[in-house]
């Protein structure tokens, strides 16, 4: 590919190649009106060698224009007549076809297919008459005196959310509102997230995406959303019919409305963003934006025009080319800047950071760019530390101002709480509690090779991938029957447990030790160091009724059922005592806990009170184990007894001290997860002395 560094044409005007998209060009004198001016159009599109823009004004016909200099492979010109609200998008042309500047009438209406290019930098994508088109808005909003919140991460509690899906079904929401950005915003829905407890709303993917062409045909669509089509662009779909019917401008207006009253109410708001692949999918896929412009730029390919796909979804990103570097880091300033973004959850996180030779590179020009970056570097960045490609899995490698999603904590909370249940119960055995104990710990020596603290994990038991709580201690197997695909699709590795039988049940025995293993995966999620995240529904009992792998279920099976029953209560009062009981052991603590081991101590003892051994963080014969933690500068120590036994167990109260002769302590009981937590919640015990702790369950002590 030959790519000019500048324009031959004859005809050139005083455009610029930056900034990308559309933008305002500096007044020529000081007395002239920016609204007047023409627009600056540019466009990185290395792989045509012209181009034009086809625009259509409100109310007005369709137009185009030629963009006559070419600097670098952006294509930029001046364009008149195009206010805001203009829809627009790019044609390539050959030299000899390119249009001159006198602007002639543009008829698009026979054209097949989809006729215009997205604008990569485009505010909004319309859908109206058939095709897609880029959209241009202006910016103002009344935010009043709302910023971003900047909650430090010891103290957050991050809650996994889809737009529509939370307040679909939400009896107070009105109708008219149920499934939009302000029905995430309603009254109703936020004071549930506030009396939650929880800190940070992490929404799925609100960018612009289309659903795939393989779902179109079985009549699915794309209900997570990880298929972006527009990096810039709030995704229609989830404004009101009003915003819609409004046009653009309303539905970025009630997105920023959102998120302004989600911060009244001390909310952050996180998204959940896909820069390793577009919705354009495999090389057979559709032109929809950057393939058309330059196809061999914005993708990786191995040098013979064959996609690298580490994605899984046909196509990944070209993070070795500095425009697409910029072209991310472009969107996410724009998300902080225009929207008081406070963070991102960035999907297959690993492709993003890959090097010429296909590598994770800790140090990629991505991640340097991002923590040199003033705007980016203070906002909460989080990672899906791995992709499907070779040495895709990196949890822990991530560089400083980076946490990452820890499936090492995922995968042994629920083998000690759930499939070791299930090999006890059938008369095996299950597995050591070392796993357990270092998952509890905030897995410190797996980020500790990055530099980074106990506070980089954040600690998850369920995602919207994957099984909710309840259908984790309610199915053996995932049914994924209704995705159309044979049930081949989603995880097979769920390591969870029926509990005697599959799915929706009236035995109440059956019933009484799911909640119980409800409980210890909820309680110690919130327990343990590092930055938990709940998913949504999870506080509520939701089932997916064993579909593991819901991505294109747009329907009340993946909603939240806000109707109340007694295992939603029960299991929203639980969750909401153990947020309770983590915000009030941080409170206590000194602000730099845990990051700092200096002054923290994390202390395990057996059954019987003494140090643990070697032999028995390792033997599976010995699932019992309590876990001190505190620090020398707070005035409140917690005690965790965990018993991951059949059976109910005495356990005797340790003893700490420097030389190990300190005065007995009281330890009070704060909670358990038996079904005995109110017959003996604050009850004490002395050290030295035994308490019970019952079968498959955790007692938590204050001291």
């Amino acid at each position: 590919m030959v790519m000019p560094l500048f324009d031959t044409a004859s005809t050139m005007d005083a455009s610029t190649a930056l900034p990308l998209g559309v933008s305002v060009p500096r007044p020529r004198s000081g007395s002239e009106n920016p609204s007047q001016s023409p627009a600056n159009v540019a466009v990185y599109a290395p792989g045509v060698t012209s181009l034009e823009i086809a625009y259509k004004a409100p109310g007005g016909e369709w137009h185009c224009q030629a963009l006559p200099n070419v600097t670098r492979g952006v294509h930029h010109g001046l364009v008149d007549d195009f206010p805001y609200g203009s829809r627009y998008g790019f044609r390539a042309t050959s030299k000899a076809e390119s249009l001159p500047l006198s602007v002639p009438t543009l008829d698009l209406d026979d054209e097949g297919g989809q006729p215009l290019l997205l604008d990569p930098y485009g505010r909004a994508v319309d859908q109206r008459e058939g095709f897609l088109t880029s959209v241009r808005l202006a910016s103002e909003f009344d935010w009043g005196a709302d910023q971003r919140l900047r909650l430090p991460w010891r103290n957050t509690i991050i809650y996994e959310a889809h737009v529509r899906g939370q307040s679909m079904l939400h009896p107070d929401v009105p109708e008219e509102l149920q499934g939009t950005y302000a029905g995430m915003a309603h009254p109703a829905v936020v004071e549930h997230l506030r009396s939650l407890g929880i800190t940070s709303v992490q929404l799925l993917p609100v960018h612009f995406h289309l659903d795939e062409p393989h779902l179109q045909n079985l009549g699915l669509t794309n209900y997570w959303g990880y298929n972006t089509a527009a990096f810039f662009a709030p995704h229609p779909g989830y404004a009101t019919r009003a915003a819609q019917e409004a046009g653009p401008q309303a539905i970025q207006d009630e997105f920023k409305g959102m998120i302004k009253q989600l911060h009244e109410a001390g909310l952050e708001v996180i998204l959940d963003v896909v820069y390793n692949h577009t919705a354009e999918g495999g090389p057979d896929g559709p032109a929809l934006s950057f393939r058309g412009l330059g196809e061999d730029t914005y993708y990786r390919t191995d040098g013979n025009g064959r996609y690298m796909d580490t994605t899984g979804c046909g196509n990944s990103l070209n993070f070795g080319e500095p425009r697409v570097v910029q072209l991310v880091l472009d969107s996410l300033r724009y998300w902080v800047d225009e929207f008081h973004i406070d963070g991102f959850r960035f999907d297959l996180a690993v492709t993003l950071c890959r090097n010429a030779a296909n590598e994770f590179d800790p140090r990629h020009p991505f991640l340097v760019a991002i923590a040199a970056d003033p705007v980016l570097s203070d906002v909460k960045l989080i990672a899906e530390p791995w992709d499907v490609g070779y040495g895709g899995w990196q949890t822990g490698r991530f560089p400083v101002g980076w946490v990452d999603w820890n499936d090492h904590f995922r995968d042994a909370v629920r083998s000690f709480w759930v499939s070791d249940s299930a090999a006890i119960d059938a008369g095996g055995q299950g597995g050591p509690v070392a796993k357990l104990a270092d998952a509890l710990s905030g897995s410190a020596g797996l980020f500790e090779g990055s530099g980074r603290s106990r506070l980089a994990s954040v600690n998850l038991v369920t995602a919207h991938d994957g099984f909710t709580l309840n259908d984790l201690v309610s199915y053996d197997r995932k049914h994924n029957e209704a995705n159309g695909e044979q049930n081949r699709d989603g995880h097979g590795d769920n390591r969870s447990y029926n509990h005697g039988f599959e799915g929706r049940t009236e035995d109440e025995d059956i019933l009484a030790r799911r909640a119980q293993s409800r409980r210890n995966l909820m309680a110690t999620l919130m327990i343990s160091l590092g930055v938990p995240m709940i998913t949504a529904g999870d506080e509520l009992a939701r089932t997916q009724q064993g579909n593991n792998n819901a991505y294109c279920q747009d329907n009340p099976l993946t909603w939240l059922d806000w109707t109340r029953t007694p295992e939603s209560h029960e299991m929203l009062r639980s969750t909401k005592r153990y947020i309770r009981l983590r915000k009030e052991f941080l409170a206590s603590q000194p602000y730099d806990f845990p990051a700092s081991d200096g002054q923290s101590y994390l202390h395990w003892f057996d059954a019987s009170g003494q140090p643990m051994s070697m032999e028995r963080w390792n033997d599976p014969r010995h699932r019992v184990m309590q876990h001190l933690l505190g620090s020398d500068d707070g005035p409140l120590t917690g005690l965790l007894v965990v018993n991951g036994t059949g059976a109910d167990v005495n356990v005797t109260m340790p003893q700490f001290g420097d030389d190990g002769t300190a005065p007995p302590r009281t330890f009070e009981l704060r909670l358990t997860t038996s079904p005995q937590h109110e017959l003996r919640q604050g009850s004490r015990v002395a050290s030295g002395e035994t308490d019970v702790v019952e079968a498959y369950s955790m007692n938590i002590y204050r001291t």
